[in-house]
């Protein structure tokens, strides 16, 4: 058994494969046997610091693989079971992982174990987004960032099969070929002047959703893009924390509301989890959302993952392969 590890945080190359001792579960919780491990932007968060998990460190949110074992307690999986699951607390880059039975699905038949690493975290942040934290309706009209990447690209189809008309906004032409291939009705690059088109497209009115996971570069740009009362949804740091801000800067803008969620206050019980989950196995399955796969790299080219990922040269998801 293996993990990959950083002793510190730091950049990329500090990740490292390192031998461990065979997993044992504890009461509540199973041994998976990884086959795939997705890659998200929330691991290199883990990995700078950002995000600190207690060292050394394993980085990693989402995986899919079989069960090998389960714990006493356990009676939601079975020993053979093909599971995808995520984790709180990093965990998902190794051969193998202990994971908290609670935090633990069964995968649907038809589903491959690249898809299934790939959207359990970045699917579940789309239907947050969507029903949870910027709820939109059919008709509505929502500025969506960094549209051609993993959350992104799912976050697009799955807003327009809600029958939301989706301005996006992406870093290069290829990147709004992507866009457009995922339903936007608009695509803007990401060096124009964002909140002017948005009130051009909406006759001045502005959007009464941004969600946004780029962060600091974009934040008061995607307060401008709102209408009165519209909701900001800061979900991500690629290029680094959103300032801190007076809520003055609401009030001036409309009245508007801000919010800064995260997948796991939204899916803290099985419930929820399972409403979650099936909503979007249904979709995947329905053909509204495609899973995209743009990359396998092996889990020993971890820090190569991040690096891409870091650098913005990714669309779609990215897998690892124990």
């Amino acid at each position: 058994m293996y993990q990959i590890q950083f002793a510190t945080s730091g950049g990329p190359e500090v990740l490292t494969h390192v031998e461990i001792p065979d997993l044992v579960p504890g009461a509540h919780e199973v041994l998976v046997e990884n086959a795939a491990v997705g890659v998200n932007f929330i691991d290199c968060y883990q990995r700078s610091g950002l995000y600190p998990l207690p060292l050394p460190g394993c980085p990693g949110v989402e995986a899919v693989g079989t069960v090998l074992a389960r714990g006493d307690a356990v009676d939601s999986v079975e020993v053979g079971q093909r599971v995808m699951w995520f984790s709180r607390v990093g965990g998902a880059y190794a051969s193998h992982s202990l994971v908290p039975a609670a935090n633990a699905m069964p995968v649907p038949n038809g589903i491959a174990d690249e898809t299934a690493a790939s959207f359990i975290n970045k699917g579940l942040t789309a239907w947050y987004l969507l029903h949870r934290s910027g709820p939109v309706k059919a008709g509505d009209q929502a500025l969506i960032y960094a549209a051609a990447g993993g959350v992104g690209q799912i976050l697009t189809q799955w807003a327009r099969a809600l029958g939301v008309r989706v301005i996006a906004v992406v870093g290069t032409e290829q990147k709004a070929e992507i866009a457009r291939a995922c339903g936007a009705e608009h695509v803007l690059l990401a060096d124009a002047d964002i909140p002017a088109c948005v009130r051009e497209l909406t006759a001045g009115h502005g959007v009464p959703v941004v969600y946004d996971s780029v962060g600091e570069a974009t934040f008061f740009a995607s307060l401008d893009c709102l209408a009165r009362h519209g909701t900001m949804v800061t979900y991500g740091n690629a290029s680094g924390p959103p300032p801190a801000t007076a809520p003055a800067e609401l009030a001036k803008r409309g009245s508007l509301k801000l919010t800064r969620p995260i997948l796991f206050d939204f899916i803290e019980d099985r419930a929820t989890f399972t409403e979650a989950t099936d909503a979007l196995c249904a979709r995947v399955a329905a053909g509204e959302v495609d899973i995209r796969i743009s990359r396998t790299l092996p889990l020993d080219c971890a820090a190569e993952a991040h690096r891409l990922l870091e650098a913005r040269q990714t669309t779609g998801c990215t897998v690892l392969l124990p």
